[in-house]
């Protein structure tokens, strides 16, 4: 006997705990150890690729760790139509000639990881991209990816609202 599936099935949700990032994040370190590649700094796509950023920096002995804020979702499947580079931007100084780990939560589209990884490929020496997850529309096929999903992801940062929403943010 075939039962169709209930209407909730297609609103399954990939949900990711502290801990299992954590075990996502050393993983991934593993992964680009095993493959050899020795990053001499850890550029980490603001907000989230701040928190995988920091985990690989450790797991890695990496402690030159930068930022680049890239903005492209504003909501739950909403997103601007190309993302765009928030100040403060990036020196290229501080890349040339450097072996890049970029490092963000998701590839998505791929878009962002695109942006930044293009950002860097004029300057550094190479050009590598670390994600805990990576859905099959991204744009990018990443070198180090933990999970493949195609569902929306609940990450623990993000998956409950702020204590206190900021003056001009979205719901306010």
């Amino acid at each position: 006997m075939h039962l169709a599936p209930s209407a909730d099935v297609g609103d399954e949700r990939e949900v990711l705990t502290y801990e299992m990032f954590g075990t996502a994040a050393r993983e991934l370190a593993e992964q680009v150890a095993d493959d050899g590649f020795e990053p001499d700094l850890i550029l980490s796509i603001a907000r989230g690729g701040l928190f995988l950023g920091g985990a690989l920096g450790y797991a890695l002995d990496v402690k030159n760790l930068f930022v680049m804020n890239v903005e492209f979702y504003t909501g739950v499947d909403e997103r601007l139509d190309l993302p765009v580079v928030l100040p403060p931007t990036l020196d290229v100084v501080d890349l040339t000639g450097a072996n890049v780990l970029v490092a963000d939560d998701v590839a998505d589209t791929g878009k962002t990881l695109e942006l930044v990884r293009d950002f860097c490929a004029g300057y550094v020496a190479d050009v590598r991209t670390a994600v805990v997850y990576e859905k099959p529309q991204s744009a990018v096929r990443c070198d180090y990816v933990w999970r493949r999903t195609d569902r929306w992801i609940d990450f623990p940062w993000s998956s409950r609202p702020p204590v206190r929403r900021r003056a001009g943010s979205p719901g306010h």
